[in-house]
């Protein structure tokens, strides 16, 4: 069968047809090598979504040009991989959290960002050349969070549920969704009155979609019936239903100008409103449809725009952008979490995992300097550079928090601590640190193995998300009550704990 043409006409086996299957073709590839790389790095500290993206970048319009980003077809694939991302990333979200204590504090540290970014960019970006025109634009992308980014890597580190997961999903979720309306209303040349008008026509069209859809659920009986009794039919209306529901909504999005994260997000809280109890058969076909074709063609298209060697011109930018999102976002989610009553007890590697992870920004920032740059107010270059700084992110932070468990396992304040009170000698003090770091590694390496040999992957981030549920050697957990009070077990304390258990488990035979 010969392959068809576009919508527009163009003869079947055209230059642009070719091109546009070339750039697919391409984008597959990428797709298929990308986790094989990402499983061979121990403990899988690079995520595979850093492959997805680098490699679009290598293999884009800047690279080796295999892949043409700007090819509508191309583009289309991609805004349904972001919206089946984000519709996944909604229909995960607890509403409760959102509207919660959680969320207000979620939402009042976006805001501080948002004010410490006009700071910084005042103080800062506007000696490296950027004009007030672009400093709303400035501050708008330091406070954002790529949610849609994080959300496969929490579920590849079955951090979903965790409390380091759950604060990500209100602060990574309001990080995206906030810097959305922002954009919309500072950026746009619509009048905000306007703006506003849109905004309410769009909350009331999602409206009317979750009214027209729980009536069809709770009166359409025999509707009803047939999706529940056809669901595993090779028609799956189900699954049609839950697609129209994405695109109809990405087209009201588009209709009303708005970036189509907010439609994608607003499928997934009409599809969680829809099924509260959640429903797996439903689930995993989502699963399948999303993360097996349009969410990775969306990674590597995303990747497939930036420019590395020009981003690498300009390193005071490309450094300092990085570290104004540590500093704007960062630091100030870290503030919320121990001024919220609720977080305040978080252990410190679950403040700076989510704190870190926050920090993560690309698909919304691409938005943000294609927006700035098409209304002259950031040039081609600055763009340019910002992407890369917020692609680096992706690959730097997912990184930095599984390394996170190597550094409490050794616990260096712990032992700076006996060292400066001359608890011990310095000798015996760095000796017990290590012989304990090293049982914990290997109590996590033989735990990796067995994963590994039930065929499912296994992180460093995994280790501090369930400790228990492994029998791992959590540095707060049962089995060294020492490291909760700042001090390690000697050799002989050790000997002890070990002939104790010896006898339980004789006991117990």
């Amino acid at each position: 069968m010969a392959p068809c043409a576009c919508a527009r006409g163009l003869p079947v086996g055209s230059p642009v047809v070719a091109e546009i299957y070339y750039s697919l073709v391409t984008i597959l590839l990428v797709t298929v090598v990308s986790p094989f790389v990402a499983s061979l790095i121990p403990g899988r500290a690079v995520p595979e979504v850093v492959f997805l993206v680098f490699g679009g970048a290598i293999c884009g319009k800047f690279g080796l040009a295999g892949i043409n980003p700007d090819l509508e077809p191309v583009k289309l694939l991609a805004d349904l991989g972001m919206g089946f991302l984000f519709l996944k990333a909604g229909y995960e979200i607890d509403t409760r959290d959102l509207l919660g204590r959680t969320g207000a504090y979620a939402a009042g540290s976006w805001l501080v960002s948002l004010g410490l970014g006009f700071a910084v960019v005042a103080l800062v970006f506007s000696r490296l050349g950027f004009g007030q025109s672009s400093w709303v634009a400035l501050a708008i992308c330091m406070t954002t969070t790529a949610y849609g980014t994080l959300a496969p890597i929490m579920h590849d580190r079955r951090l979903q549920g965790t409390r380091v997961g759950k604060a990500v999903d209100v602060y990574g979720s309001l990080g995206e969704i906030l810097p959305v309306l922002a954009m919309a209303f500072l950026l746009s040349s619509r009048s905000l009155a306007r703006t506003g008008a849109l905004l309410l026509a769009f909350v009331l069209v999602c409206l009317a979609v979750y009214l027209l859809s729980s009536k069809v659920r709770d009166g359409g009986r025999r509707f009803r019936r047939f999706l529940v009794e056809n669901a595993g039919s090779s028609s799956q209306p189900l699954m049609r239903l839950v697609i129209l529901l994405l695109v109809f909504l990405l087209f009201a999005t588009t209709m009303f100008e708005f970036d189509a994260a907010l439609g994608a997000f607003a499928a997934g809280f009409i599809l969680r409103a829809l099924f509260p109890n959640g429903s797996e058969p439903l689930e995993q076909k989502i699963d399948v449809i999303s993360n097996s074709f349009f969410q990775p063609v969306f990674f590597v298209v995303s990747g497939a725009s930036l420019d590395l060697a020009a981003a690498t011109r300009d390193l005071p930018l490309l450094l300092g952008f990085i570290l104004a999102l540590v500093v704007v976002r960062g630091f100030v989610v870290a503030a919320s979490l121990k001024a919220d009553p609720s977080t305040r007890d978080m252990d410190w590697h679950e403040v700076f995992s989510t704190s870190a992870y926050c920090t993560m920004a690309l698909p919304l920032i691409v938005a943000i300097t294609s927006l700035a740059r098409d209304g002259g107010l950031l040039s081609a270059t600055a763009a340019s550079v910002l992407v890369t700084s917020a692609a680096l992110t992706v690959l730097i932070v997912p990184t930095i928090t599984s390394f996170v468990r190597v550094v409490e396992e050794v616990a260096p304040a712990s032992a700076a601590h006996q060292i400066a009170r001359h608890e011990a000698p310095l000798e015996q003090v760095l000796h017990d640190h290590l012989d304990t770091f090293h049982e914990r590694q290997q109590a996590f390496h033989d735990v990796r193995r067995s994963v590994h040999r039930e065929g499912r992957r296994f992180s460093s981030a995994e280790y501090f998300a369930h400790p228990h549920e492994h029998g791992l050697h959590h540095p707060h957990g049962e089995r060294h009550p020492h490291a909760a009070h700042g001090t390690h077990a000697t050799p002989g304390t050790r000997a002890t704990g070990e002939k104790d258990a010896a006898s339980r488990d004789e006991a117990q035979s």
